[in-house]
């Protein structure tokens, strides 16, 4: 499917069955003879159109790979180049560690001491001077493996030591925050949306279009960017990250220093970086399901719940989007719900450009079988 809002397009169409047809009357035009399905040149030619077939798929797939609207992957990353825009590599995840001691002597907590959780390590990057009379000192440390498989490690859950025996006056350790900031490769649609905005980094006016680019460049947990003006020379950038969660001080950090840059701030410009506002709403919704999917019952409501879930994070994957019931509605009777009403949200609520919708209190409740 296209990106962008565009249509499809193909380069080549084909169709097997009529390119088979064409090549056997031809056949049959030229030599006089008639070919039924069990001569071994009509296989023959059956053959032909499958190459045939198969070398005009792979013409179609490299023309759409040459244009931005389709292209994916490494193709992807082609186009990007030649736009001077390169794909937001993985970053590793980051927690603190706090180790226990009751030292006799001043020690050091080396470089690369270990604490490991399952399958992975986490590391510190520099060395870190314990002095007599301290009870505990926090180290930031950060996981061996790139992306995001090393989020999510709640407060207590690393406490293994890999490297104990250098660490004599250590009593214990353990995270005291979670592990966060771990991210993959840019997906292809967001990095595709940034190579489609790249143009407007050339401009010094300050256009909006510039400042939403060079902001989803800082992070690809960056998902949408509202800009506006309050004042004169005044520019306020409000980041939304995946999920709907709102911008860490290390992001609004990188934000600043990004968005400061002397090739990229027009030199009146002030830049403000704020997070957008949370608007609340409850979701509460009755639904049934028909009575002849009796049989498939447990698994209609469970996909009716996976449908709920999918809508709330629709609704907060984009600032300004308007609560929309009808929308919540329209993905239940999808999944199977029937006599679907939904009595909060009652009404669609508009939300302007820097405010996003978070759920508060959730409740579905399911009335039973129903007739068709």
């Amino acid at each position: 499917m296209a990106r962008f809002g565009l249509p499809d397009v193909d380069f080549i169409e084909v169709d097997p069955e009529e390119m088979e047809s064409i090549a056997v009357a031809r056949f049959e035009n030229a030599t006089g003879t008639s070919l039924d399905e069990t001569d071994p040149r009509r296989n023959f030619i059956k053959s032909m159109v499958f190459m045939a077939t198969m070398l005009s798929n792979n013409i179609d797939f490299t023309g759409k790979m040459n244009l931005l609207a389709f292209a994916e992957d490494n193709y992807l990353d082609h186009l990007g180049v030649k736009k001077g825009v390169s794909r937001l590599e993985p970053r590793a995840a980051e927690t603190i560690i706090r180790f226990e001691c009751n030292p006799v002597e001043t020690f050091t907590i080396p470089s690369g001491t270990r604490m490991a959780v399952a399958d992975l390590e986490f590391a510190s990057t520099t060395d870190y001077k314990v002095s007599t009379g301290l009870t505990y000192i926090d180290i930031p440390m950060t996981c061996s493996e790139l992306g995001e498989v090393g989020n999510g490690y709640l407060p207590n859950q690393i406490t293994n030591i890999v490297d104990n025996d250098n660490l004599p006056w250590v009593t214990k350790a353990y995270n005291i925050t979670k592990s966060d900031g771990g991210l993959d490769w840019e997906e292809n649609d967001a990095y595709a949306e940034r190579i489609r905005q790249s143009n407007s980094q050339y401009s010094t006016a300050g256009p909006e279009d510039a400042y939403i680019y060079h902001a989803k460049s800082v992070s690809s947990e960056i998902v949408d960017v509202a800009v506006y003006s309050p004042s004169a020379s005044v520019v306020t950038v409000v980041p939304l990250l995946e999920n709907g969660a709102l911008p860490s001080e290390a992001i609004i950090t990188a934000l600043e220093e990004k968005l400061n840059g002397r090739t990229i701030r027009p030199l009146t410009d002030v830049i403000r970086i704020e997070s957008p506002e949370i608007v609340r709403y409850d979701i509460q919704l009755d639904f049934y399901i028909s009575r002849s999917k009796a049989s498939v019952e447990t698994t209609i409501k469970a996909q009716i719940n996976a449908a709920i879930e999918d809508y709330i994070t629709w609704q907060k994957s984009k600032l300004g989007r308007g609560i929309d019931a009808s929308e919540l509605v329209t993905r239940v009777k999808a999944a199977g719900g029937v006599r679907v009403t939904a009595s909060s949200p009652s009404q669609f609520i508009v939300l302007n450009k820097t405010q996003v919708a978070h759920s508060n209190a959730v409740s579905a409740n399911y009335g039973g079988l129903v007739d068709d």
